[in-house]
């Protein structure tokens, strides 16, 4: 599961439980550290989600600098998911610890602070996986799509097939969609051994064409969703949804929200090396 609807609004679902984790877990160390010493100890396992986030963050980055330094500004683009977990993890423990070595008052209420957080986040992807299985094991959603301008209806798994495939579910309303499209437009044409396949979330022809030729895109490969059933087969409840499967026809990741240039290029060289 990618999102959840709250009303009009769709929510990424890891960075909630994550968030649920620390949160959990600050209010523990605070119950169990010693009355004048709580917010203190509280204030040490926020401290420690805040310096585990930057690491994970500078380490991804690093470890994609190429991507990453051709547009500099996307480093600071945190939506686009580019996390290194067991660096930040790591880096978060590594405070606590010395935090609890420095305090040694505080020092059961962080580890078991610490635990709480690893438990509730280790159960909430434990949750997903047993619910949706690892994305590697998960098939392609069995929807058939109408071709734009064209007579054709496949099912998704026939437009996948021997090559690394980008999906991207979009709206013409959906303002993320259209700030990312002009991106997904130059992958498509600068990357000819990566499939890229477009598909409208129930909107009639006619709106997708006159978004088309008003946005001035060349998009090849566009596809219709009249019941907007990819989505919710997908795990998304949310738009922009981009699925990212090998050339064995394996979903190996999926991102919610939108895609900038540095992200999209790690994704597909991810996708030509499995």
């Amino acid at each position: 599961m990618l999102s959840i609807s709250l009303g009009p609004i769709a929510l990424p679902v890891l960075p909630l439980v994550l968030m649920l984790s620390v949160w959990m877990a600050a209010a523990l160390a605070r119950r169990l550290a010693p009355t004048e010493l709580g917010p203190s100890a509280e204030n040490m396992v926020w401290g420690a989600a805040g310096l585990g986030l930057l690491a994970a963050r500078l380490a991804h980055v690093l470890l994609y600098a190429d991507a990453y330094f051709a547009t500099p500004w996307s480093m600071l683009d945190v939506r686009d998911g580019g996390w290194h977990a067991a660096v930040g993890w790591a880096a978060a423990a590594s405070w606590l610890v010395w935090r609890g070595w420095r305090q040694t008052v505080v020092r059961r209420a962080l580890g078991l602070a610490a635990v709480c957080a690893g438990v509730i986040w280790t159960a909430g992807l434990g949750t997903l996986w047993l619910v949706e299985g690892k994305p590697a094991q998960q098939q392609v959603p069995d929807v058939m799509l109408t071709e734009f301008n064209g007579t054709r209806r496949l099912v998704l798994s026939q437009l996948i097939a021997g090559k690394p495939t980008v999906v991207n579910l979009w709206a013409t309303w959906c303002g993320p969609c259209r700030a990312e499209m002009p991106t997904l437009a130059a992958a498509q044409k600068n990357a000819p051994d990566v499939t890229f396949v477009f598909v409208n979330q129930g909107e009639p022809p006619a709106t997708v064409a006159a978004y088309l030729q008003r946005s001035g895109l060349t998009l090849a490969n566009v596809w219709l969703d009249p019941s907007s059933s990819l989505g919710p087969a997908s795990g998304s409840r949310g738009l922009p949804t981009t699925l990212f499967f090998n050339a064995k026809g394996q979903r190996v990741d999926a991102h919610f929200g939108m895609l900038n240039a540095a992200a999209l290029q790690v994704q597909m060289d991810r996708l030509r090396r499995r």
